[in-house]
């Protein structure tokens, strides 16, 4: 049975030694510590002999150290490896301050937030050159050997991507088309140039607004929901399961989706520019009494079809673009829902923003060209 917690001072020639015995640890040793510390007031610097210790924790490591105070050197100490190693390691945590941590305020969490940022955005753009270096990599093997592409699930895709948005995708732009020559008519009139606002609905709609919509609002129900699909089976831990099998993800995954976009955003795009011109041609004919016959031959004496060309050139690259913001944010998931959710609102704004900023440099680019 071990003893209970005691010590004894003695002096030596070398200075006072304090010998400490019995069992330095658990419940009760409190009065120990106070005895020790009151007998050591006034004596100084000492030695520490704990040769005869039987047990010692971090009560009774503690206990020593504060009624030692500052006088107490480890160095010197006898006793086992263990009980010295435990000593030393109470008497560094002892030592240690904890430092408080305010949160920053003003300028200091301004930088911060923006450092987090630039190292967010420099990752993001490492993540993304790799997933286009991997699905470039599937799209030469797709070329090499066609036989292997999963056709039945491209044409799914195709028709839940596409076909079933047509109706969404229509009417979104008679509605844009209607504002469009409405506005047009009323800004115009002014002047008594109302004949001139079938010129801007054919610009505006065969130029911009066909694909602008059709893009926008597929990334808001494609692109969504390519990262919920993949999302979900990367929570489920499907896609690991397929690469254990030895499948490609991009290749079972990422590509069908990618080619359904590429089959249908043309498509609707046309959807939208008929439906688009439907809607001003009802405008200018119910508000300036101009019939279809006049605004398609305007729309093709004015206009003409290189302003249509420049429209449907943008879709194949809108296809692509939320085709891999969608599959990519779906592969980023981890394995919590809140994960999904996030990718899953990251993959609509991503889209979003890259659909405005491309059209924006097609712009720019057909300026430069004189288109």
């Amino acid at each position: 049975m071990d003893q209970p917690a005691k010590f004894r001072i003695s002096q030596s020639p070398e200075g006072a030694i304090v010998a400490l015995t019995g069992k330095w640890s658990g419940v009760g040793i409190d009065q120990a510590g106070r005895d020790l510390k009151r007998d050591l007031a006034g004596i100084g610097a000492f030695r520490l002999d704990l040769d005869e210790v039987d047990r010692m924790d971090t009560t009774g490591a503690y206990l020593l150290l504060r009624a030692a105070g500052g006088d107490m050197d480890l160095s010197s100490a006898k006793g086992r490896p263990e009980v010295l190693r435990l000593l030393e390691l109470v008497s560094k945590a002892a030592k240690s301050r904890i430092t408080e941590r305010y949160p920053p305020r003003g300028f200091h969490e301004m930088t911060i937030r923006i450092g987090h940022g630039v190292i967010e955005l420099r990752r993001e753009f490492i993540d993304t050159m790799v997933f286009v270096g991997h699905l470039l990599v599937v799209l030469g093997r797709v070329v090499v050997r066609p036989q292997k592409v999963r056709w039945a699930a491209c044409f799914s895709l195709a028709e839940r991507a596409g076909l079933d948005a047509v109706p969404i995708v229509a009417t979104t732009s008679f509605f844009i088309g209607a504002v469009v020559g409405l506005l047009g008519v009323n800004t115009l009139r002014r002047f008594g140039a109302e004949v001139f606002s079938v010129d801007l609905i054919g610009i505006a709609v065969l130029r911009e607004f066909n694909i602008v919509i059709a893009a926008i609002l597929l990334a808001g129900r494609s692109a969504s929901a390519f990262a919920a699909e993949i999302g979900s089976m990367k929570m489920n831990q499907e896609i690991d399961a397929m690469r254990v099998l030895g499948i490609d993800p991009f290749e079972a995954l990422v590509f069908p989706r990618f080619a359904a976009l590429l089959l249908t955003v043309p498509l609707l795009t046309f959807v939208a520019t008929l439906a688009g011109l439907f809607g001003g041609l009802l405008i200018t004919w119910i508000v300036l009494g101009i019939g279809p016959a006049f605004f398609l031959q305007r729309i093709l004496d004015n206009v003409g079809a290189t302003h249509f060309w420049i429209g449907m050139s943008k879709a194949p690259v809108m296809a692509a673009v939320i085709a891999g913001i969608g599959c990519r944010q779906g592969l980023e998931v981890g394995g919590d829902v809140e994960s999904l959710g996030r990718r899953v609102t990251a993959a609509v704004v991503h889209s979003t923003f890259a659909i405005i900023m491309i059209d924006a440099m097609f712009a720019l680019l057909y300026m430069e060209m004189d288109l």
